[in-house]
């Protein structure tokens, strides 16, 4: 219960500081790391002018990359996922596209909650 007040009381506090869009964008990114969304992630050659890859699904793109880098974690099925590395290079980029539209508050923040990342699995080797 505690923990839950606390939750509401820091989003109320920040809440302020941003404007609705600000809020439905955090939102919808939210959404994406919980795979909720579908996405179609594009690598293009700007010297080549040509597709590179594409990856499409309901994925997630890395938070704490390397800048020269980016990761792409997908949800293939219930409790299956793939991960993809790619580099970047100066005439290699990328774009995201949201297939879908989604419904997410632009008033209020959403807080996903998960004790299993706290208090992680354990293997054990010998």
């Amino acid at each position: 219960m505690r923990i839950k007040s606390l939750a509401a009381a820091l989003a109320a506090a920040t809440a302020g500081c941003m404007n609705d869009a600000d809020i439905a964008s955090r939102n919808l990114s939210k959404a994406a790391d919980q795979f909720e969304v579908t996405r179609r992630i594009v690598f293009y050659n700007g010297i080549t002018g040509e597709y590179m890859l594409t990856i499409e699904g309901l994925c997630s793109l890395g938070n704490y990359d390397n800048s020269r880098e980016v990761s792409i974690t997908c949800k293939t099925g219930a409790g299956a996922y793939k991960k993809h590395f790619l580099g970047l290079s100066d005439n290699v980029t990328f774009f995201v596209e949201q297939i879908d539209a989604s419904a997410v508050s632009q008033y209020q923040y959403r807080v996903v909650f998960k004790p299993l990342s706290i208090v992680p699995d354990i293997d054990i080797r010998k």
